[in-house]
C-alpha cells in the first residue's frame, strides 16, 4: 500500500553474532488518512492498541549483531500476530471467503486480522467496511510481512542449524477499568512449553530476574500466532513471546517515554547477549542433538 512506504523493514549489521532474530510486529505508527476517515476514533485512541517505541527498544540488538524486523503498519490496521484470516463477517459488506476463521476466540473479541475494536472494546468504526479493503490489506501487507519473516528465519536456521526468534510485545500496565491489579514487568510466552525448548524461556527468565524485574510465565499471554506457528524446538526452530510492561519505560496517558527506556535498552542489550550465549547443544535439532 502506497500509505506505506516501506511497509516493514529488517535490519542488520553486517556482521551476524549469532542465530537470533527479534521481531516487532505491533509498533506501527503510520495511520493512513483514508483508515482515519473511516475510523469514528481519534488517532490518541486508536494507538492504545499499539506496541509504542518497542521497536526503539530493541534497536540496540542490531549493533551486538542480531537482525530485527518491525512493522510500520499499526496492528489495528492489520495484525500480523494472527491468522491470515481471522475476520468478523459482522464488520465487512460483502461475503468473506469460505476458507475465513470467523469464529475464534480472538475474533469473538474484536480482534482479529483486522480489528474490530482497540483499547477497552472500542469500536474502531462506525459502519461496516467493504470486505475487498480487509483483503487488499491481508494480501499487500500481512502475507509479504509473512514471506520475510519466514526467509529470515529460516536463513539463521540454514546457517546455523538452529535459531530463536523473540516476538517483541508489550503490554498495559493492568488489564482494564474492571482490574487495576498491577501485572508484572515481564510475561514470556512460550505456548506452555511447546514453541522453544527449556533452555531459552528459562535464560530469559533467570536473566530477567536477575536484573531486578517480576516475571511470569504464559499468564496472561501465552504466545500469539507467531510465537505458535514459528516455533518449532524438534527441528531446531525456538520461538518465545516477549511482553513488556508500559509503565517500565512510557507515561500511557500522554504516550511519552518516561526517564526508565534508556535503562531498559541497556537491559534488553543485555538480556540479548544472555540468550545469544545458550549453548548450541541446547538449541539443536532433537535428533540432532541425540547423535
Amino acid at each position: 500500500m502506497q500509505d506505506f512506504d516501506p511497509p516493514f523493514e529488517i535490519v542488520e549489521s553486517a556482521a551476524l553474532a549469532g542465530p537470533l532474530l527479534f521481531n516487532s510486529p505491533h509498533s506501527g505508527a503510520i495511520y493512513p488518512e483514508a483508515f482515519l476517515r473511516l475510523s469514528q476514533l481519534d488517532v490518541a485512541t486508536l494507538r492504545r492498541s499499539e506496541d509504542s517505541f518497542v521497536d526503539e527498544l530493541f534497536a540496540g540488538v542490531v549493533a551486538q549483531g542480531y537482525p530485527m524486523m518491525r512493522a510500520h503498519f499499526p496492528r489495528c490496521f492489520v495484525d500480523v500476530n494472527r491468522e491470515p484470516y481471522e475476520l468478523d463477517p459482522r464488520m465487512f459488506e460483502g461475503r468473506l471467503p469460505s476458507f475465513a476463521n470467523t469464529r475464534s476466540m480472538r475474533v469473538a473479541g474484536g480482534l482479529g486480522t483486522v480489528a474490530r475494536v482497540v483499547g477497552d472494546a472500542q469500536e474502531i468504526y462506525g459502519r461496516r467496511i467493504p470486505v475487498d479493503a480487509a483483503l487488499a490489506r491481508i494480501e499487500s501487507l500481512y502475507k509479504p510481512y509473512h514471506r520475510a519473516l519466514r526467509r529470515l528465519f529460516s536463513k539463521l536456521h540454514r546457517d546455523f542449524g538452529y535459531a530463536i526468534l523473540i516476538d517483541c510485545h508489550s503490554m498495559p500496565s493492568t488489564a482494564g477499568q474492571r482490574d487495576e491489579r498491577p501485572r508484572p514487568e515481564f510475561v514470556i510466552g512460550d505456548r506452555y512449553g511447546t514453541s522453544c525448548t527449556g533452555a531459552v524461556t528459562e535464560v530469559i527468565e533467570q536473566t530477567l530476574r536477575e536484573l531486578g524485574y517480576t516475571v511470569s510465565r504464559n499468564k496472561p499471554y501465552a504466545g500469539g500466532f507467531i510465537t505458535e506457528h514459528y516455533g518449532n524446538p524438534a527441528a531446531g526452530l525456538h520461538a518465545v513471546q516477549l511482553e513488556i510492561n508500559r509503565a517500565l519505560y512510557m507515561d500511557e496517558q500522554r504516550h511519552k517515554r518516561t526517564a526508565g527506556f534508556e535503562r531498559l535498552c541497556e537491559d534488553i542489550g543485555k538480556l540479548a547477549n544472555c540468550v545469544g550465549e545458550i549453548p548450541p547443544g541446547e538449541l539443536q535439532p532433537y535428533r540432532a542433538a541425540a547423535e
